[in-house]
């Protein structure tokens, strides 16, 4: 399992929202470009880049810093946030993104997602499932839609998706732990390869994902709690390796 730092970036800047609240924010004070230097040094294998802005607005917004992160570190980065159009995908991919996510577009206009699987590959594709008590929150987690988890997971995969990252909204920046079970439910019920997000707090986290590898997690998205320094990133990847060797 692969553990993956997040960049949540607002008007240039890094930030960590609660529950993606934009009225609870905290800036952190180092640049993008060196918080992705940092996190590529200590043996991230992928960095997680959110465009906040995009989020909110229905198109990306911090293209800028997203460029300026891609050119500074040698490991690939995934990035999220407004991506409703191809054109979008294909500007970020541009930049030098490898892979990007897709989120309320999948429910709006899905598609949108299947084109976008068709022109760039399965590989450069990842729909984001942000979910409030197992239903899909668009529009930067501000409503939340009638869909399901697995239901929209199931006609992603139909559309040629192979991979998700799996949100649980009211974990996401609260330390309560990541949501194990319906993770891994998702998994198994899809067969989608599973990035798990939200809650994340601690080594044991990790490792309950990690020993679910087999199961179809993937990686583990990880924000708040590294910034706050309550848990190392080369702790955690330690942590998922370990699992790995000895499920």
């Amino acid at each position: 399992m692969i553990v993956i730092p997040a960049i949540d970036l607002r008007n240039g800047r890094v930030v960590r929202l609660r529950q993606g609240r934009a009225d609870e924010q905290t800036v952190y004070p180092d640049d993008p470009t060196s918080v992705a230097r940092r996190w590529a040094e200590l043996g991230a294998e992928w960095i997680h880049l959110v465009d906040l802005d995009g989020a909110f607005a229905g198109k990306p917004a911090n293209l800028k810093a997203i460029r300026a992160v891609v050119r500074a570190v040698d490991v690939p980065c995934e990035a999220g946030g407004g991506i409703r159009k191809i054109g979008n995908a294909a500007k970020l991919l541009s930049l030098g993104v490898s892979r990007v996510i897709f989120g309320t577009v999948a429910v709006t206009d899905p598609e949108t997602v299947k084109r976008a699987v068709e022109r760039f590959g399965p590989d450069r594709v990842v729909v984001g499932l942000d979910v409030r008590d197992g239903m899909i929150a668009v529009w930067g987690w501000t409503e939340t839609s009638k869909l399901s988890a697995v239901d929209l997971a199931t006609k992603m995969k139909a559309y040629g998706v192979s991979r998700v990252i799996y949100t649980d909204i009211r974990r996401d920046g609260m330390f309560t732990g990541p949501n194990v079970e319906a993770t891994v439910q998702l998994a198994q019920e899809t067969g989608l390869r599973v990035i798990a997000s939200g809650g994340v707090s601690s080594v044991g986290d990790v490792e309950r994902l990690a020993v679910h590898e087999h199961d179809g997690i993937e990686g583990v998205v990880i924000g708040k709690t590294l910034y706050d320094g309550t848990l190392m990133l080369e702790e955690a990847i330690r942590a998922a390796h370990a699992a790995r060797a000895f499920p």
